[in-house]
């Protein structure tokens, strides 16, 4: 199962057929309760302030450079609440072992 949004970033058709292929169900949370899918609304405000609205992007290829450098980050090097603050990473690691 993946909870997503009715916002126009998840109206795909293409995610949809993924879906279907994996056997995933897709679950839209409740029109106007943001806070069903609260990981998800907190992760992209913090995309939204710290790399979309940081820089003003003159080429796709830089978007797609500072994206990789801030997920890199996002998920190597900064400690996450829900995650105990651990980082991504590192709760990998440890199931891993």
């Amino acid at each position: 199962m993946i909870r997503v949004d009715n916002g126009p970033e998840f109206i795909s058709e293409k995610l949809g057929e993924w879906c279907n292929e994996k056997k995933i169900t897709l679950v839209f949370i409740q029109p106007g309760k943001p806070t069903q899918n609260a990981y998800v609304e907190l992760f992209k405000g913090n995309m939204r302030r710290e790399l979309l609205n940081a820089d003003v992007f003159r080429t796709l290829d830089e978007v797609r450079e500072k994206a990789e450098e801030w997920m890199y980050d996002y998920n190597n090097h900064r400690p996450h609440k829900a995650l105990g603050f651990k980082t991504p990473a590192d709760l990998l690691l440890k199931i891993s072992n």
